[in-house]
């Protein structure tokens, strides 16, 4: 789940993790009114959309830019007047763009030195680790790439948490001057709090500035929650904002299944993470695009088969749906007499291509040759792959 740039300051302001006063507004006169209270010229407005690259997009309406600095709130108001309600295109979002629906309001700052700093789970080590830099304000994996030298990594021990030394060294290792040691290590230290009690996979800062009045700021972060853990976190959830996400992921998660739109124009259902990544694999490789990932799980039931055919029929760009199913927990006949009261149900418009394999797969199989419908059935995966591709040819 993504947060906009004010969610992730109110976090911060939280857990006491320095960054710049500002506010969101949903009006150009709320803009107006929030950068009054900041009491100075030097202000910055933000359009807040899900997408990076703001600062270089173009408005539909020809205003340039998602990001300006300003000098009066008269100024605000105007900036914010071109960009709420308006569609914001940027290297990101494509074509079709992101309407703007509020803005950050915020002081901005003078820049000393740009930094970067991140913590996120190390699969390898199974535990929380900092990556740093002293190269801030662009891209990590550029900095990688070009002088990786300039990357550190902390591992941090999930049972006592990031220690105060290790703050120390972090601010040390990035060079920050010695007597803001103390106030770095602080914000490093709030920032790991922050990160475990909202059961974070990363939190990104992306610039952390030192100012020209010496002070450490978290300028711009971004945050990724583990999914799993968000039923304990019910103010984290009210973040999420739906008019930034696919219709079709939001109509999904509504039934609990595992859905991310592509732009392919083959459909593809199947049940278990891994084999949906298969399966979009081999549809490249016989030559066919995948219209998407979806995976319905192993338990799914004939409701969720029902709601999942709905997306898939949903998107105009569809032009075969492949059905992969591997039945372990959820038994292969089960499995095809939900698709059938599935298919029933949506009256499907395009061809279809199902291959079973597992559990009761031959009673499963003679369901679908039973069934009446309009389906071919694919004996194995390479098999289901070239079918489905020529369908939708």
């Amino acid at each position: 789940m993504n947060i906009h740039e004010y969610q992730a300051k109110e976090l911060l302001d939280l857990f006491g993790v320095a960054n710049s006063p500002g506010g969101v507004a949903s009006t150009p006169e709320e803009a107006e009114k929030i950068a009054a209270s900041l009491n100075t010229q030097n202000l910055v407005i933000k359009a807040q959309v899900h997408a990076g690259g703001r600062g270089k997009g173009t408005f539909k309406n020809g205003f340039k830019g998602g990001v300006h600095l300003c000098k009066t709130p008269a100024e605000i108001r105007d900036t914010a007047s071109k960009m709420l309600g308006e569609t914001l295109v940027t290297h990101q979002t494509g074509e079709e763009g992101r309407v703007v629906r509020k803005v950050l309001v915020a002081q901005s700052v003078e820049i000393q030195k740009e930094l970067y700093f991140a913590i996120l789970i190390d699969r390898a080590i199974s535990a929380p680790i900092v990556v740093a830099s002293t190269e801030g304000g662009v891209d990590i994996e550029a900095v990688a790439e070009h002088t990786p030298e300039r990357i550190f990594h902390l591992p941090v021990d999930p049972l006592i948490g990031l220690q105060p030394y290790q703050a120390r060294k972090l601010a040390k290792m990035l060079e920050i001057p010695t007597p803001l040691l103390k106030n770095a290590s602080a914000l490093f230290e709030n920032l790991y709090k922050l990160f475990i009690a909202r059961d974070c996979s990363m939190v990104e800062v992306n610039p952390l500035v030192i100012t020209k009045d010496n002070q450490v700021l978290a300028l711009d972060a971004k945050f990724n929650f583990d999914d799993n853990a968000l039923f304990r976190h019910p103010d984290v959830q009210a973040y999420r904002d739906i008019e930034e996400e696919d219709p079709r992921e939001v109509e999904a998660s509504k039934h609990s299944l595992s859905y991310i739109g592509l732009d392919g124009n083959i459909a593809c259902l199947v049940n278990g993470a891994g084999l949906a990544m298969a399966t979009m694999d081999i549809i490249k490789h016989h030559g066919g695009e995948p219209a998407n990932f979806l995976d319905v799980g192993g338990g799914a039931s004939e409701q969720q088969v029902t709601e999942a055919f709905k997306i898939l029929v949903a998107d105009s760009r569809v032009k075969a749906i492949l059905v992969n199913i591997f039945g372990g927990i959820m038994k292969c006949d089960v499995i095809a007499q939900g698709i059938i009261n599935a298919v029933k149900a949506v009256n499907l418009p395009v061809p279809l291509v199902v291959r079973l394999e597992g559990t009761n797969v031959d009673a499963g199989r003679k369901l679908l040759s039973e069934s009446g419908l309009k389906l071919t059935a694919a004996t194995d995966i390479a098999d289901a792959a070239k079918k489905v591709v020529a369908a939708a040819a």
